[in-house]
C-alpha cells in the first residue's frame, strides 16, 4: 500500500477570530482536575476568567461545577497577586478540606509574570498544617494552546506531583497483574470513558483512569444536597499506585507527554492509540487487551464487531462519497477523518484551533488552523454536505443549509452531548447511524424513485416528476 501523504497545515493568517472555535488551555486544565475525587480547581486569574469557564462547564454538563478563583483585580494585576494565591489556598484547605487543589493559571496571571510553582512552595512553608492536601500547579496561559493541550498539561502535572519514582515508592510494574492504567484524552466523553472501562473489565482487568470524568461528570444524582468538591473521579491516593500496573493504555496523541512522564517514573510499559473510532482502531485495542489479560475475546464483543460490520454495509449508500467538513481539536479530527475514510466518505475541509503533530494523521488534503469562519468558507467552497463540530457551529450549518453533527466541547443547545458514546464497536455503530440519518433527513443520502415522464401523474406529483 502506498503511504498516505500528510495534509498541508495552513497557519492562521487573520488578526482576530471570527466565530472562535477553541476553548482555552485553562478550561482544559480545569476539566482534567475535575476527574479526580474530592478536588477543586482554583484558577489563578480574574473572577471573569473563572466565571466564563464555569458557564462553559455548566451549559455542557448541566451539573454544578466546583471552581474557585484567586480573584485578581486591577491592583494585584499590576503590583503582584502572590497573596491572592496563598490566601486562596489557605481558605480552601481550611473550609473544604479537599484531597487535591488544582492551580492552573490564566492569560492574565501569565502576563503579570506569576511563578505558580514558587507560590505553592511559599504556601507550604507558611502553612505546614495543610501538608496532607495535594496542590498541583500548572501554567496554562489561554493565549496559546487549546482545551486539548491544557488538559494534557494538567494531567502531566498531576502525574509529576502524585506519582513518586518507582525506586522511592517501591512500586514494580506488574505487581498488580490485573490493573491497567488509562490516560484518556479530552476528546473522550464521560460516556466514552464508561464504555472503555466496561470494555477493559470484560477481559477481567481493572482500569485506573486518569482523569476519570465518567465517575465525576456522568450526570448521576447523589445523596448529598451540595458539595464544594468533585463527587466521584479517580481517588487521589490511588494515583500513586500507577507504578504497580501491568500496562498503560494511552488514548489520543495529546496524552503522549503525560505518558512519557509516567513511563519514566514507573517503568510501566504503555500501548498508544490515536483514537478508538472505527473497526481497525477498536480491533487494535481489543487485541491488546486480549494479550494483556491472556484471555480470548468475549463472544459479546465478537457479536458487537459483527454488528458494526453490518452497519458499515447499511450506511455505505448514504455515506459513500459524501463530502464532510470537520472542526475540532486535533485528536477529534484524527478520529473522525479516519472513521469517515473507512466508510468511503471524504473529508473536504478540516479546521483545528491550534497546531499539533497529530494533525499529520488527518485524512484531508489540508488542515486549516483557524476558526468557524474558516470552516464555513471552506465548506461552501468545497461543497460539503455535512458539518461535524461543536454547538458553536450551529449558525454556520444553518447558513450553509446542511446538517450538523455535534461533537466535541462545548455542546449546549441539545441535552446529553457529554454522555454520548463515540468509541468502541457500539459507539462507532451509533455514530454511523447518526451520520446516515442526517443525510437522509436532508434527502442527500437516499436513492430517489424514478418517475417516467410518459406516465400521467396526479397534479400533486407533477412537480416531483418534472
Amino acid at each position: 500500500m502506498t503511504p498516505r501523504k500528510p495534509p498541508l497545515i495552513v497557519k492562521r493568517n487573520k488578526a482576530l477570530s471570527v466565530g472562535p472555535l477553541k476553548a482555552s488551555q485553562t478550561v482544559g486544565a480545569a476539566l482534567a482536575f475535575l476527574g479526580l475525587r474530592r478536588t477543586i480547581p482554583m484558577l489563578h486569574g480574574s473572577q471573569g476568567c473563572t466565571a466564563f469557564a464555569k458557564v462553559y462547564f455548566v451549559r455542557h454538563f448541566r451539573e454544578p461545577i466546583p471552581l474557585q478563583t484567586t480573584a485578581m483585580d486591577q491592583v494585584s494585576s499590576v503590583m503582584g497577586a502572590d497573596d491572592n494565591v496563598i490566601e486562596g489556598l489557605r481558605t480552601l484547605c481550611a473550609k473544604s478540606r479537599p484531597d487535591l487543589i488544582g492551580l492552573p493559571t490564566t492569560g492574565l496571571a501569565e502576563t503579570q509574570g506569576a511563578d505558580i510553582g514558587r507560590l505553592v512552595k511559599t504556601f507550604r512553608q507558611r502553612h505546614p498544617e495543610y501538608a496532607s492536601i495535594a496542590v498541583v500547579p500548572v501554567a496554562t496561559p489561554d493565549y496559546t494552546g487549546s482545551l486539548e493541550s491544557g488538559f494534557a498539561l494538567a494531567t502531566d502535572a498531576i502525574i509529576e506531583t502524585l506519582v513518586p519514582p518507582a525506586a522511592q515508592a517501591g512500586t514494580r510494574p506488574g505487581r498488580r497483574p490485573r490493573q491497567v492504567n488509562v490516560l484518556a484524552g479530552p476528546h473522550l466523553t464521560p460516556g466514552d470513558l464508561e464504555a472503555l472501562k466496561e470494555l477493559i473489565e470484560s477481559f477481567g482487568l481493572t482500569p485506573l483512569v486518569l482523569p476519570d470524568l465518567s465517575d465525576s461528570l456522568d450526570g448521576h444524582l447523589t445523596a448529598e444536597d451540595y458539595s464544594p468538591l468533585t463527587i466521584g473521579g479517580t481517588p487521589v491516593g490511588e494515583v500513586a499506585q500507577a507504578g504497580d500496573a501491568r500496562a498503560t493504555l494511552v488514548i489520543g496523541a495529546a496524552m503522549n507527554q503525560p505518558a512519557d512522564r509516567l513511563a519514566a517514573l514507573t517503568g510501566v510499559p504503555d500501548h498508544r492509540f490515536a483514537h478508538l473510532m472505527g473497526l481497525a482502531a477498536v480491533d487494535a485495542l481489543v487485541g491488546t487487551l486480549a494479550e494483556l489479560a491472556e484471555r480470548p475475546v468475549p463472544e459479546r464483543l465478537e457479536r458487537q464487531r459483527a454488528q458494526l460490520q453490518d452497519a458499515m454495509l447499511d450506511c455505505h449508500f448514504m455515506l459513500g462519497l459524501t463530502r464532510i467538513a470537520l472542526a475540532g481539536d486535533p485528536d477529534l479530527l484524527v478520529g473522525f477523518s479516519e472513521l469517515l475514510d473507512s466508510v468511503g466518505a471524504e473529508t473536504v475541509a478540516a479546521v483545528a484551533p491550534t497546531s499539533a503533530p497529530s494533525l499529520e494523521r488527518v485524512i484531508c488534503d489540508q488542515v486549516k488552523i483557524g476558526d468557524l469562519e474558516d470552516l464555513e468558507r471552506l465548506a461552501r467552497e468545497r461543497d460539503a454536505a455535512l458539518l461535524i463540530s461543536n454547538s458553536h457551529a450551529v449558525d454556520s450549518a444553518q447558513r450553509l443549509g446542511i446538517p450538523l453533527l455535534r461533537a466535541g466541547f462545548p455542546q449546549y443547545d441539545l441535552v446529553g452531548g457529554y454522555q454520548r458514546t463515540w468509541i468502541g464497536y457500539r459507539g462507532t455503530r451509533a455514530t454511523l447511524f447518526d451520520l446516515a440519518n442526517l443525510m437522509l433527513s436532508h434527502e442527500q443520502g437516499a436513492v430517489r424513485p424514478y418517475r417516467s415522464r410518459l406516465k400521467q401523474w396526479p397534479e400533486s406529483e407533477r412537480e416531483v416528476a418534472a
